[in-house]
């Protein structure tokens, strides 16, 4: 699983850059909870990519019911998990639902980015 690793070492760390670096703006520019958002929802995000990783290699080792379980059950957690900074959102001021909304799909989006970037820029890797 070491492509599932690269992956994980590639895109995590860069959705994170990318947050901090908007919330960073954000901050400055005073909305606060704009980039409390933002950031909650990248964490999430990344919570939610590198369970997504994990259960690659459940599903692997099974039988097909037992792995049809699992996924079930993982997919059930995941949506569990990204439902965590969306109702914190919702409840407390201090977080900007919208910006939260974004920020879980900043891994998702990242990887896009680089998708196009190697479309538009094949040379470059």
């Amino acid at each position: 699983m070491d492509v599932v690793r690269e992956v994980r070492k590639k895109y995590c760390p860069a959705a994170l850059l990318v947050a901090i670096g908007v919330a960073l703006i954000m901050i400055l520019s005073g909305h606060r909870e704009l980039a409390r958002g933002l950031i909650l929802g990248t964490l999430f995000s990344i919570v939610n990519f590198l369970l997504m990783g994990m259960s690659i290699q459940l599903r692997m080792q099974k039988t097909r019911r037992a792995s049809t379980i699992i996924s079930f059950l993982l997919v059930m957690l995941r949506f569990g998990i990204l439902v965590l900074p969306l109702m914190i959102s919702i409840y407390y001021d201090n977080y900007h639902t919208v910006t939260t909304i974004v920020g879980l799909f900043m891994v998702q989006a990242v990887m896009l980015a680089d998708s196009l970037r190697k479309m538009l820029l094949p040379g470059q890797n």
